[in-house]
């Protein structure tokens, strides 16, 4: 069974950084695409990163990527995603996923395990 678990969401203020991690278990790291996703209050499931296997390609939400950065840790089976300068609208459960696919992909659709979620606020 494959496990995903996330952490490191809480109570930050805007204009400070954060560190999410996301711990996978009952299958090696390595086999898995991995993203990160978030759901706002009253909003669908959005896209925010993904990287490839090996963390040689990354791909971030276009309008959020200079403040974004993914990245993995094979060996710990561990993926991470930075988000600096934080905002109140980066308030939102953060979801981290793990897909077979070949390539990285934007779609909710092209991941197979999910994490319960962490949930950030940004308090103005």
């Amino acid at each position: 069974q494959v496990l995903l678990v996330e952490s490191g969401g809480g109570l930050v203020q805007a204009h400070g950084s954060l560190r999410l991690s996301c711990t996978v278990s009952g299958r090696s790291l390595s086999t898995f695409v991995m993203g990160w996703f978030r759901q706002r209050p009253g909003k669908e499931r959005e896209f925010v990163a993904s990287i490839t296997r090996s963390g040689d390609t990354t791909y971030y939400e276009e309008s959020e990527k200079d403040r974004l950065t993914i990245s993995r840790d094979n060996a710990a089976n561990t993926v991470y995603l930075q988000i600096d300068s934080l905002k109140p609208e980066d308030t939102a459960v953060y979801y981290c996923a793990a897909g077979y696919a070949f390539e990285i992909n934007p779609s909710p659709d092209g991941y197979d395990y999910w994490g319960q979620g962490t949930q950030v606020t940004v308090s103005s």
